[in-house]
């Protein structure tokens, strides 16, 4: 069951977000253009544009974890963040991503389906990921935390920012879930 976004205060599996870099001020963003360089995946930038349907992603479990529609994501939890509209999930891996050479961020995978490189654990204060709350991601199986430190693009996506993953925690690497739609928590499978 969707509920109005102002009635739920945790971030549930199943439900659709678009995530903003709090120092940036840019909202996570894929579409299908993949890199000139590195892994040539499909690339992941930031944009500053709100209104951009290619920046919603779902919250997932992977595929070890069930993540159960309308669960709270609890703090330590591990997830996948697919992209909306290619299906792709959120991958990092050894690359170099292709403006500042750290840790190339990148969309990979079909239909929601990828690998264990797809795997997110999500860095909170208390027991549940809350929606006002900035948060980071650290990615899984390299450690790195996803990251914009503001490096921009030029053509044929200019004025977007790099995202990218690095070691260490910084104000670069704070993200807060924004818009969406969230999964109301219920008794029983929310028939969709």
């Amino acid at each position: 069951i969707a509920v109005p976004e102002w009635t739920l205060s945790f971030v549930t599996c199943g439900s659709v977000v678009k995530l903003l870099n709090l120092k940036h001020n840019v909202r996570l963003h894929s579409h299908d253009v993949r890199y000139g360089s590195g892994s040539g995946q499909q690339s992941v930038t930031g944009v500053t544009a709100v209104e951009d349907s290619n920046s919603y992603w779902s919250v997932r479990g992977t595929s070890d974890t069930f993540c159960h529609r309308g669960t709270p994501v609890k703090c330590g939890q591990t997830i996948r963040l697919t992209h909306v509209n290619t299906g792709r999930n959120l991958h990092s891996h050894y690359f170099a991503s292709p403006l500042s050479s750290n840790q190339e961020v990148s969309a990979f995978g079909e239909e929601g389906e990828g690998d264990h490189l797809d795997e997110w654990t999500v860095q909170c204060g208390g027991t549940v990921w809350k929606r006002e709350e900035a948060v980071r991601f650290r990615h899984k199986a390299t450690d790195a935390l996803l990251s914009v430190t503001g490096e921009q693009y030029g053509q044929p996506i200019h004025g977007q920012r790099e995202v990218h993953a690095m070691s260490s925690p910084s104000q670069h690497s704070l993200w807060k879930a924004m818009e969406g739609i969230f999964m109301k928590p219920s008794e029983s499978p929310a028939e969709s």
